[in-house]
């Protein structure tokens, strides 16, 4: 939701709870997700306001990169063992894609 751009750079996140709520999992589960967002400097905490979602757009762009890479190469492998050149799996996204 952060490199897609649907939580702001800036924003305020939910509660854990709420949190935890909206994707069914157990509040634990999402306060290590959390965590590990955290961790990675796509969010922070400020001790009396909750957390929020980094103002860094170079630090946004580096996981969008890196998630948009493995999708891709999933991509490819899966088409590659179904027999898909490279040139047919490129001119399959351009047809579903609209060309972009």
């Amino acid at each position: 939701m952060i490199v897609s751009g649907q939580c702001a750079a800036g924003s305020r996140l939910p509660s854990v709870r709420e949190l935890a709520s909206q994707a069914r999992v157990n509040p634990n589960t999402m306060q290590k997700a959390l965590q590990e967002l955290e961790d990675q400097q796509l969010i922070f905490t400020e001790r009396t306001n909750g957390k929020f979602v980094t103002e860094d757009q170079k630090l946004i762009a580096k996981y969008k990169k890196q998630l948009a890479t493995a999708a891709a190469k999933a991509y490819l492998a899966d088409t590659k063992r179904i027999g898909v050149s490279f040139e047919e799996a490129i001119n399959i996204l351009r047809e579903i894609g609209g060309g972009r």
